[in-house]
């Protein structure tokens, strides 16, 4: 008797002790706060951006996009969206509903035409770099970004980049891809090249 009480106290003991360890290790899983997260005021944002970087945005036909575009912009830190040919401006509701407020924080400019846009970044030093499907380019997980100015371009949903501001580029970098599409969505193909390139200096997220 005394035996299956000791065995009996073992078990119950045993649960404690895992019950414990789950409870530990789910209070690590705990979301963090509103709080927490040290968020900052637009104007904050404004004299924490890196302005060597910006991107253009060439004849994008999704409001979606382009606010998706806003909010990725917000998040790594970058300088200036430049907006060309039929891409919408804020403000706007569809622009909105996708960058949530990050149209306040990211600085934007409005071209008509994207080779005038490229011609005065070339003019202001920046290197730029179309993310395209082009013979001869590199691809962006073997490409190490210049510590330069950057100007970052991303074209029309289904046309892509302009044959011109191609030509007009310093560097293509493709995006690998094992799929049957071979094709991204514009805002996802800018979310994945931003963060790809902010690893060449991770100060641009944590340090400023």
């Amino acid at each position: 008797m005394n035996l299956r009480c000791e065995q009996l106290q073992l078990f119950l003991n045993f649960e404690i002790l895992l019950y414990d360890l789950i409870l530990h290790k789910k209070s690590n899983l705990i979301k963090k706060t509103t709080s927490e997260l040290k968020r900052i005021s637009p104007s904050e944002y404004k004299q924490r951006i890196d302005n060597r970087i910006v991107v253009v945005l060439d004849n994008i036909r999704s409001k979606q996009n382009i606010g998706s575009i806003f909010r990725t912009c917000d998040a790594f830190g970058i300088g200036k969206i430049i907006l060309c040919g039929i891409s919408a401006c804020p403000p706007d509701r569809e622009i909105e509903r996708t960058a949530l407020g990050a149209t306040l924080s990211v600085s934007w400019e409005y071209f008509e035409n994207a080779c005038t846009c490229i011609s005065q970044l070339k003019e202001s030093g920046y290197t730029i770099i179309s993310i395209e499907q082009t013979h001869q380019g590199h691809l962006l997980n073997e490409f190490e970004f210049p510590d330069t100015k950057i100007a970052l371009v991303f074209g029309n949903e289904v046309e892509g980049i302009d044959e011109n501001v191609l030509r007009a580029s310093d560097i293509c970098i493709e995006i690998p891809q094992r799929g049957t599409k071979h094709s991204l969505n514009v805002a996802v193909s800018a979310g994945i090249a931003l963060w790809q390139m902010i690893q060449r200096d991770l100060k641009l997220l944590m340090d400023k």
